[in-house]
């Protein structure tokens, strides 16, 4: 296997992981892999999977895996010669952590951890009114809302906390203090 460093970052909504992602790629060197960002770039390029992808969308259809797949494949090879990748949004299913691993075995590299940022219900829910109150956005403005982001969150990634930990490669990391605990935390459990 490479010696790439490729982290699967994760955490509720409000737990962290856009900030604590943004320390991560420059402490490290790491590429940031965003789905959402790959579709959006995918459907401006107009590739011919950015051409798939607009068009399932506009019917109101998710994107199957497999072009997705496509998509992160694309930026692999698009820059194969970074130290490694922080994938953000995505796996979100066991069988599309089986399909990445399936593309990374492929190259000869692996999933290095699976970082879970954990906070308690309570804090997150204070977090996002918080931030809500700041950033305009209607769906950090409502508890009802939240919570329920925030169950949906944890319904969706049981599985991959039980996929990766099989794999010895899940690690949870304490969500709760300042900003610089918890990123002395993520390195540390990265090594």
């Amino acid at each position: 296997m490479s010696n790439k460093l490729n982290i699967v970052l994760f955490g509720p909504p409000g737990a962290g992981k856009g900030t604590q992602s943004e320390f991560l790629i420059k402490h490290f060197g790491l590429v940031h892999l965003s789905t959402g960002d790959l579709l959006r770039a995918e459907i401006q390029a107009n590739s011919p999977l950015g051409q798939q992808a607009q068009s399932l969308m506009s019917e109101g259809l998710l994107v199957p895996d497999e072009i997705v797949i496509g998509m992160i494949s694309n930026k692999l090879d698009a820059n194969n010669s970074a130290k490694g990748f922080i994938f953000d949004g995505f796996p979100r299913t066991k069988a599309q952590a089986e399909a990445l691993d399936r593309l990374l075995d492929g190259r000869g590299e692996e999933i290095t951890a699976m970082l879970a940022l954990e906070v308690p219900t309570a804090e997150l829910v204070k977090r996002l009114l918080g931030r809500g109150a700041t950033s305009g956005r209607p769906d950090d403005k409502d508890e009802t809302v939240i919570r329920k982001r925030i169950g949906e969150y944890e319904a969706k990634t049981a599985p991959l906390k039980d996929y990766y930990t099989a794999q010895g490669k899940y690690t949870g990391i304490d969500g709760v203090g300042g900003i610089d605990e918890i990123t002395a935390r993520l390195v540390k459990a990265i090594g």
